[in-house]
């Protein structure tokens, strides 16, 4: 076999050519994950499931037809007293039947069918619920992995900085310009900070499966926030608008006011009970009765049979049933309004936790770029005072640690703010797929 020899020889041309792993914006992430994850094509399923339901309701107002059709064979034994022309007799009948109805008065039907239009509108908020949190679940694990990257990425310079500094004391120490301590606290500390490279690579790992796992690609690779980063001001700055805007647009809301349109329909259908129905019903029949009929020596014959008329029909008693049939759907109704008023103080709330906390974390990330400057100025006062003998080896490891905590926090307070005004549109319910266009233009190109 010469195929074993060629095979490096393809590896090496399929390395030549590999591409580079390309960054993927949000957006493009988002659409991997829409034909991916499992729980959205659930959802998408449910929706067909829910539109497939809501024609059957038509079914209610629409004529009925039904073709039948009947062969049968029977064999009669004749017998005299005397035993005399004593004879077998055999026949067939094939019947041919069609009937059809047609629905003129019935509100409960009419009910049944304006409860299955309300199942488009259901299908609809239902599906746009598992959009939104497709759009959060998607934008959380990206920026996740970024404040994971980020977080490694200051530790390592972390240790860069620790080991010169770790040198420095080694050095001082030799030539008898400081003590053992300061070359001890600079071990101790590269070693904390190689515990914690370790820690930020796990990390960066899992969410980097969360990642993959989400969107359905290997290696997914989300592209970082462009540099200066300016975040974008929250429109409208007003809590009241973004509540108001949430009682019209709210998938849960609208999804607990189709309840109560059902529930009302369902009170309609059960007083219906009480209510007379009148259809309009047609059949056509053939009878063909083959071999001769049931009686002997009869000849073949066929019967043609047609009718038209009216069915009416008016409920007199049925045991209270229909009575207490509506007390329970009157009771239901009180349960669909309360849970439409427990839904919209629900959202209500949500929009004002989420709005204050996007506020929130614009004054963190404003506070965070403060103290990354004083934090940037101490160290450098700390490295001039240390090698002029005014401050030790650990002043200038504790402003190392305290400088680059300050930059992953600001880093991971800047996508939380990005993450929170996505969080902010689901929670008032006007979350879209081009809301995330906005977020995309901050990413580096």
């Amino acid at each position: 076999m010469k195929i074993p020899r060629l095979l490096p020889l393809f590896m090496a041309i399929s390395a030549t050519f590999a591409l580079p792993v390309q960054a993927q914006s949000l957006v493009d992430l988002y659409e991997s994950a829409r034909g991916f994850d499992a729980s959205y094509q659930s959802a998408k399923s449910q929706f067909n499931a829910t539109l497939a339901k809501a024609e059957q309701a038509k079914a209610a107002i629409l004529p009925t037809a039904n073709l039948g059709f009947v062969k049968s064979k029977s064999t009669q034994e004749y017998t005299t007293e005397t035993g005399v022309g004593n004879r077998d007799y055999g026949y067939g009948t094939e019947t041919a039947t069609m009937s059809a109805s047609q629905p003129i008065y019935r509100p409960a039907n009419q009910a049944s069918y304006l409860q299955g239009l309300k199942q488009f509108d259901l299908a609809q908020a239902q599906l746009n619920a598992a959009d939104q949190d497709l759009i959060v679940r998607v934008s959380q694990v990206y920026f996740d992995v970024l404040a994971s990257q980020d977080s490694l990425t200051f530790v390592k310079a972390q240790k860069t900085a620790v080991a010169e500094q770790l040198a420095s004391a080694k050095r001082n120490f030799e030539v008898g310009t400081s003590t053992i301590t300061d070359t001890r606290e600079a071990q101790a500390r590269y070693d904390l900070v190689i515990a914690q490279e370790i820690a930020a690579e796990n990390d960066l790992r899992v969410k980097k499966i969360a990642l993959d796992q989400l969107v359905g690609k290997n290696e997914a690779q989300p592209k970082q926030l462009a540099q200066p980063l300016s975040l974008p001001n929250l429109t409208p700055s007003d809590v009241a608008v973004w509540v108001q805007q949430s009682e019209a647009e709210h998938p849960s809301i609208k999804q607990s006011q189709i309840a109560l349109d059902v529930a009302l329909l369902e009170t309609k259908k059960a007083e219906a009970g009480h209510k007379p129905t009148l259809d309009i019903t047609a059949s056509y029949s053939a009878i063909n009765n083959l071999d001769g009929s049931n009686s002997p020596g009869a000849p073949a014959s066929r019967i043609n049979a047609s009718t038209i008329g009216l069915s009416f029909n008016l409920p007199l008693f049925a045991g209270f049933s229909t009575q207490n049939r509506i007390k329970e759907t009157l009771a239901l109704e009180d349960k669909a309004r309360n849970d439409l008023e427990g839904a919209k103080r629900a959202v209500s709330q949500g929009t004002r936790t989420a709005f204050f906390g996007v506020l929130s974390g614009q004054g963190q990330v404003k506070a965070l770029e403060a103290a990354e400057a004083s934090s940037q100025s101490a160290l450098d006062a700390n490295k001039l005072g240390y090698q002029v003998g005014v401050r030790i080896n650990i002043d200038v490891l504790n402003s190392q640690s305290q400088l680059f905590d300050t930059k992953a926090k600001l880093a991971k307070a800047r996508y939380d703010v990005l993450v929170g005004s996505l969080k902010l549109r689901q929670a008032n319910g006007t979350l879209k797929a081009e809301d995330l266009n906005g977020v995309n233009a901050l990413l580096a190109k």
